[in-house]
């Protein structure tokens, strides 16, 4: 049932707007290296032929995402062109003038109405209970503020200069618009390809709700109403929108490069920092055998490889102990673990939280398991995880160790002093937040966290206050620049590795429902 009077209230308008209003104020913030990627991509797109963008090498950040995006590129870059042209000039490395910062952030401030949009018709579908209630108890209001002041988007939007957040395709879901919601997850996935990483459940789901269009009584999967041109409507969507994106690169006999640049294997298993997933525990636990097998000279330290994994550099690497782990074993690790999430939605599609659940087991799957992964990519299942957290008692309680522990993964992103406070401040307000509203949501339902969760969330602290405070203090700052690094990865990566085993536990024990639609 949709929120009542959401269409006329204030307060979503008054989220937006101060959500709008903070990312302005810190306009002269710190930005990260994803700043100068962006302005390349700007100056590729507007200064070279189209023929020469997925070869131009002049600058390290290359252009690395679907065509679909660079063509957003090119659009933008002439309206960057307006404020200072020389930012489109490919030669001008690590060009960041006043005009060229102000347009980079206001591009993104803009570009967010479409997010906006999409929360709002979120918050229009979330479940309301019955009776009066203030507007800080209220289901919708909890969800928009979750979605909208997201610690995780603001840090990447302030400091990587994100565009979209992809959270169109389960609002078509919920409303039963599949070709809409099929069209819109094409257009998506061209945008940035890091959403394959949950095409396995748009596309099952699609297939399963939208060309089989009749279930036996018992919810099963009636293979007589298959319909093949319900098939062809969703084929044809997909392949128009990627011959559009794909198609002047095909054209050109260019389609081998470009996805030489999309899929770049020799980036290694982690990225520099380590993404808070199981590789990161199966390098630390690797590190502790090779330091524990040298001590017990069992292992001759000058046979190991060199510890290039911690050393902050972006490239392939052996393990010392353990074997290595190649871009084929991910991938097997990847598919297994999504595997029991795609058949559930297949076997009981349970409209659209059977496959909100599913999209999210594939996100955290793809994140646990994924080659090369980026730690903003645990925002991908946090997004979705907020609608059924408001929803759900249980879901409620592993959304505040996911998103507690995914977003405190994101800390290093911003390491500069100035920003220490903004950051602190920020995560604090959003947790107390989180907190505050679902337990008052739930309220007389018993406690959203078990024991031994409340008190490994209470080691953030600890974990935060050694790498924050204590350790830039410390003479191992200049010995071991990583350990901070992996300090936040490891520990982190037990609360991410928990809220999925515990996400696929709430869906194995699952009670059978008749599909809704």
């Amino acid at each position: 049932m949709a929120a009542p009077g959401l269409d006329g209230c204030s307060w979503f308008a008054a989220l937006s707007l101060g959500v709008s209003l903070l990312k302005c104020l810190f306009m002269d913030a710190y930005h990260s290296t994803d700043f100068e990627v962006h302005r390349n991509w700007l100056a590729v797109t507007h200064s070279l032929p189209v023929s020469r963008w997925y070869h131009e090498n002049t600058s390290e950040w290359t252009l690395d995402y679907p065509p679909l995006f660079a063509w957003f590129e090119f659009g933008l870059s002439h309206v960057a062109q307006h404020f200072d042209r020389n930012m489109l000039v490919v030669e001008n490395l690590n060009y960041a003038s006043p005009a060229t910062v102000l347009f980079q952030r206001l591009s993104v401030v803009f570009t967010d109405l479409v997010f906006i949009f999409a929360v709002r018709e979120c918050c229009r579908c979330v479940q309301e209970q019955k009776g009066p209630r203030d507007v800080l108890s209220r289901p919708s209001f909890v969800l928009a503020v979750l979605l909208l002041w997201n610690f995780g988007l603001l840090i990447v939007d302030l400091t990587g200069f994100m565009f979209g957040k992809g959270d169109g395709f389960p609002v078509c879901v919920e409303q039963s618009r599949h070709l809409q919601g099929a069209l819109l997850f094409a257009i998506l996935l061209n945008l940035k390809h890091i959403y394959l990483y949950v095409a396995p459940a748009y596309g099952i789901y699609l297939l399963r709700s939208y060309c089989f269009t009749q279930d036996h009584k018992d919810g099963s999967v009636n293979w007589r109403s298959f319909s093949p041109l319900r098939l062809l409507a969703l084929g044809a969507i997909v392949v128009s929108v990627c011959a559009l994106s794909f198609g002047p690169f095909i054209a050109m006999g260019q389609l081998p490069q470009v996805l030489s640049r999309l899929f770049p294997f020799k980036r290694g298993l982690c990225h520099a920092y380590w993404a808070p997933n199981i590789w990161a525990l199966y390098n630390m636990l690797d590190k502790v055998l090779a330091v524990l097998g040298v001590r017990l000279k069992l292992l001759e330290e000058a046979e190991l490889p060199r510890a290039s994994m911690t050393g902050g550099l972006v490239q392939e690497f052996q393990h010392s102990v353990l074997p290595s782990v190649s871009p084929s074993v991910t991938l097997v690790c990847t598919l297994l673990s999504i595997l029991p999430a795609v058949a559930s939605i297949w076997r009981r599609p349970r409209g659209a939280r059977g496959f909100l659940r599913c999209l999210l087991l594939c996100a955290l799957a793809s994140f646990m398991f994924g080659w090369h992964v980026h730690e903003k990519a645990v925002l991908i299942a946090i997004l979705p995880l907020s609608i059924l957290a408001v929803e759900s008692r249980e879901d409620a309680g592993i959304f505040l160790v996911l998103t507690t522990t995914g977003h405190y993964s994101l800390f290093p992103l911003i390491f500069t002093p100035a920003e220490l406070p903004i950051k602190v401040v920020l995560m604090l307000l959003f947790v107390i937040f989180s907190f505050a509203a679902l337990r008052k949501l739930y309220s007389g339902q018993g406690s959203l966290l078990r024991p031994l969760e409340s008190v490994y969330l209470a080691g953030l602290v600890a974990v935060a206050i050694a790498c924050e405070i204590v350790f830039p203090l410390s003479p191992w700052q200049q010995r071991l620049p990583f350990l901070p690094l992996l300090a936040t990865s490891v520990y982190c990566s037990v609360g991410v590795s928990y809220s999925f085993l515990r996400l696929y536990a709430s869906l194995l024990r699952q009670d059978e429902k008749p599909k809704q639609l």
